[in-house]
């Protein structure tokens, strides 16, 4: 009964919140919907790419196209070489990017078409009537192509839900929906892949015209799908309506490298780089040992990548119930016990039981590795909800750029796995020596076979147990994410106020979040004990321990309520403190001094600065705004005497204003310009097509100069950013400080803006009803013609 009343309300909620977000939440069952049901079409790509993509152990590439394991990480270091300026570009790219369709969702059709043409020609290369260097080219040019186009798509899709909403646990929930309903495109390989080689190469999974026939139609079905997220989904960032972010690579790398929690989520994958290595243990048991039937592996894999299904569906609960840090730390020690269970039964097993055995313990690790496939995006959203906190920017690009000290650290430990098959005897002499032409084909000797999974398994567990030290130190809650949400409105609130572009939601919303902030900072702490909750499992009265348990919850969420609160009280009250007065007063000397008197810098200030007392607070805190001070003036004056030898100027940043309007009406006249041609097609006028065609290529020539122009002018007030950086950051201050003095002036505002904002909301919701009624009138009208034919 309680299953069914859910059912109805969850129903319910998604038939009212279809198009538009419930209160406190920012993306409507619509978008939500797009983002998973279209991330099928992404996950099919993925999947595919993945398969050929270079790394070490790759079954398509080492056993199907015929590369040894030592080729193949030498190819494999060269495609990640290439990956670096590739990356770089990426990340420019997206942080740069100020279309009005957004940072990431315009890429899902930029990078989707050439990744799915670059996948289904790498499969139909004739790799059988090529030689062995030819074939290694080929392999690396296509490989070069995925770390762009495959990489861009790919960042494009699972990057896409940091923007579309700040909401934390939201993130969550959307990606859980989105992981159980995307994983169906894997489940769809597995099942599809060894039937389909049943027949057409019997059950042969390294010959290419396996890959030549199933590929293709997925990816296809993949891009079609992909477009259903572009059509449906706005991203949502929380800064101020008139922040333009003007981002040069090296700044934005200089700011990522000082977060924290960057660098511990990275650490634990570079030194747990092991804990995949057994990933090709199922394939190889039945490829290589005849532990089962082609239609039982079908099986096994089915049954293996359902593991991830049960997995997502618990890690919202737990995340909910015991935090991102402890279900982190849980589910990577049980991934650990779990993969330790597969060596005894690889050495001491006949491999036809074997293979069930090993599936049971992949199948559990797989459950408690899919909440990964949660956790990932959520604590990926909350670093950069962090990033944008304590720099003011969201640079989101800049994390994949500076995540290439991991590619080199990639690069070395990637020689361990190619080692490893080396020592077991996977080589091409070996191979000879046995009668085969295949490096892997070793494999069908028992002895090696046995060897090479009991060090592969032990390596496996190596890596596990390295991954989980890292997370230890993770302590970014889900509680200070909140905190951090609500600080970074009230900036944007005063940030817009104090350029004249406060909207009344916004407005109304972070005044009632400051109101209530007020108020629970002002209340006390109250207890969490559990003695109510035994107190009334005495009495085994239901009604008592249910009302025992509701009373302990709302007292975790008040004390949560508070400390989420405090974020804003301090947010709002930090000019008051000694720290930010200490740096109000360098702010002052500094931009009194004018940018002039930027150079006038002596070269001992930076030691003058550390050398100043810190015995009290107050000497500690006005050392460090005094270091801090110094040391951006050394790097000011060396700028400015470099690039500005006669005098530095301040940079007139209108220009974007006008740069920007012109390239908006580019695009109107760009997308005129199409609808034309079309017309012209449709109406097979050759001198309007003619026309046309002239049409679009001068909109596109006009576009791409005023980019140039855009360009150029980024890179010049970047560059002057970083020579006026002192100035310009005291400037920044003050005015900060200024706008915060008028709390009082935009709290007068809200009773009106409130209004407006009511009002506006049931205009959109007459306008909503309205479409809706005329929807529904159509259907029936057209239902009504039907019958009547």
């Amino acid at each position: 009964m309680q299953l069914k009343q859910t059912a109805q309300t969850l129903l319910t909620d998604i038939k009212h919140y279809w198009n538009k977000p419930p209160a406190g939440r920012y993306m409507p069952f619509k978008e939500i919907a797009a983002y998973s049901v279209g991330g099928i079409g992404a996950c099919f790509i993925f999947t595919v790419v993945q398969a050929i993509s270079l790394s070490v152990g790759n079954f398509i590439i080492g056993n199907a196209i015929g590369i040894e394991p030592t080729k193949i990480y030498l190819l494999y270091v060269i495609a990640i070489l290439s990956s670096f300026p590739l990356t770089a570009l990426r990340a420019n790219i997206i942080d740069s990017a100020r279309s009005k369709k957004g940072k990431y969702r315009p890429y899902l059709l930029y990078m989707g078409v050439p990744t799915v043409i670059l996948a289904i020609g790498f499969v139909w290369m004739p790799y059988e009537h090529m030689s062995m260097p030819f074939k290694m080219i080929t392999v690396l040019f296509f490989n070069i192509g995925f770390q762009f186009f495959y990489m861009f798509f790919n960042e494009a899709y699972e990057n896409l839900i940091l923007v579309l909403s700040p909401n934390t646990q939201e993130r969550t929930d959307t990606a859980t929906v989105k992981s159980v309903i995307y994983s169906l495109a894997p489940s769809i390989v597995n099942i599809v892949m060894p039937m389909a080689a049943k027949f057409l190469t019997n059950g042969d999974m390294t010959n290419l015209k396996l890959y030549r026939f199933a590929y293709p139609p997925m990816l296809i079905l993949g891009i079609l799908l992909s477009i259903m997220v572009y059509a449906n989904t706005q991203e949502k960032i929380i800064q101020a309506k008139t922040h333009v972010v003007q981002v040069k690579f090296i700044d934005a790398v200089r700011a990522v490298a000082k977060n924290k929690y960057f660098w511990i989520i990275s650490l634990a994958g570079w030194i747990g780089f092991l804990e995949s290595s057994y990933n090709t243990i199922l394939q190889w048991l039945y490829q290589y040992q005849h532990a089962c039937t082609e239609g039982q592996f079908a099986l096994i894999q089915t049954i293996n990548g359902n593991a991830a299904l049960w997995g997502m569906l618990m890690a919202p609960w737990a995340i909910r119930r015991f935090g991102k840090k402890r279900v982190l730390l849980v589910t990577n020690f049980l991934n650990v016990v779990f993969l330790a269970s597969i060596y005894p039964i690889v050495v001491n097993v006949d491999p036809r039981m074997c293979i069930w055995l090993v599936l049971i313990c992949l199948f559990s690790n797989g459950v408690v590795g899919a909440f990964a496939h949660v956790l990932n995006p959520s604590i990926q959203g909350d670093i950069r909800d962090y990033q944008q906190y304590i720099t003011g920017e969201r640079i989101d690009g800049m994390f994949s750029t500076v995540g290439l000290i991991g590619q080199v650290i990639t690069l070395a430990t990637s020689g361990v796995l190619p080692a490893v098959y080396e020592r077991c005897g996977i080589t091409t002499e070996n191979a000879a020596m046995m009668g085969y032409t295949n490096a892997y084909d070793v494999l069908y000797n028992r002895n090696i076979f046995e060897n090479t999974f009991a060090l592969l398994v032990g390596l496996s567990v190596f890596g596990a147990i390295m991954n989980v030290i890292p997370y230890f130190f993770y302590d970014l809650t889900e509680t200070k994410q909140r905190g951090m949400i609500n600080v970074l409105k009230v900036r944007a609130l005063f940030e817009d106020y104090g350029n004249n572009a406060l909207s009344d939601r916004g407005l109304v919303e972070t005044i009632d979040l400051v109101n209530e902030a007020r108020e629970y900072v002002a209340s006390e702490p109250v207890s969490e004990s559990k003695d109510g909750i035994r107190d009334a499992k005495k009495t085994k009265d239901r009604a008592a321990i249910k009302a025992a348990k509701k009373a302990r919850k709302a007292a975790i969420e008040h004390n949560r309520m508070i400390e989420i609160s405090r974020f804003v009280i301090e947010e709002m009250n930090k000019f008051s403190t000694l720290e930010m007065q200490e740096k109000i007063a360098v702010a002052k000397e500094v931009y009194a001094a004018g940018l002039s008197n930027l150079v006038n810098v002596e070269p001992d200030v930076l030691q003058r600065a550390k050398a100043l007392p810190k015995k009290t607070e107050e000497e500690k805190l006005y050392r460090k705004a005094a270091i801090e001070e110094a040391r951006g003036r050394l790097t000011s004056k060396k700028v400015i005497l470099k690039h500005y030898p006669n005098g530095l100027v301040e940079f007139d940043s209108s220009v974007f204003d006008r740069l920007f309007k012109k390239e908006d009406k580019l695009e109107l006249n760009l997308e005129e310009a199409y609808k034309a041609l079309f017309a012209a097609r449709e109406s097979k006028d050759k001198e309007a097509i003619k026309q046309a065609k002239l049409n679009v290529q001068k909109a596109k020539v006009a576009r791409a100069k005023v980019r140039t122009e855009i360009k150029e002018a980024t890179d010049a007030n970047s560059l002057y950013h970083r020579a006026a950086k002192p100035w310009l950051d005291a400037n920044k201050l003050l005015i900060q400080e200024e706008n915060y003095k008028h709390y009082d002036e935009i709290a007068a505002m809200y009773e009106e803006a409130k209004a407006r904002a009511q009002a506006q909301e049931a205009k959109e919701e007459a306008e909503e009803a309205a479409r809706a009624a005329q929807k529904k009138a159509d259907k029936e009208l057209a239902r009504a013609n039907r019958k009547h034919k």
